[in-house]
């Protein structure tokens, strides 16, 4: 299935206003998404029966800046049945006082379980109904979010010097 027709049926089922903006030039063609439709987008990914997105490959985080003010969550996925591939998006944004936010995908793709705790784990993004949401590459009382593009390594963890 082509990238425009995966796109229409997002459209058609859910309202085109979900759509905020595609890429399609690119060698893997993207839809950005409204956060606020994204587990209506994600569930129609997996349950319509000429899509079946069966399987979630990726989740992975990006950190555009403070000074554009934006974090993007990418959801990379796959039908097996039908070898189709394609990107999700949506963009939050960054605040000083709060972690950005986006639904959690776990109740339509179990994998999302950890894919979710990495991007949270590197990027501080929270994703709201994770069953577990904690870290899981770094120890749970590290300071800060090691791929955000204002992180402050810290220079003593537990009395001994972090030096890179």
């Amino acid at each position: 299935m082509q990238f425009e027709e995966i796109k229409n049926i997002i459209s058609d089922k859910i309202g085109s206003s979900a759509i905020i903006k595609e890429d399609a030039a690119q060698l893997q063609p993207q839809l950005t998404v409204d956060q606020k439709f994204l587990l209506s987008i994600c569930r129609e990914l997996h349950v319509n029966p000429s899509l079946y997105f069966d399987y979630l490959s990726c989740i992975t985080g990006i950190d555009n800046g403070p000074e554009k003010g934006t974090m993007e969550v990418i959801y990379h996925l796959y039908s097996i049945p039908f070898n189709h591939h394609f990107i999700l998006k949506v963009e939050l944004q960054r605040t000083i006082d709060a972690l950005p936010s986006a639904p959690s995908v776990t109740s339509i793709w179990k994998t999302a379980d950890w894919h979710e705790r990495e991007v949270y784990d590197m990027f501080g993004i929270k994703f709201e109904g994770h069953p577990d949401l904690r870290r899981i590459l770094l120890p749970a009382d590290w300071e800060g979010y090691p791929l955000r593009k204002d992180y402050k390594q810290q220079e003593y963890y537990h009395g001994i010097k972090v030096e890179y």
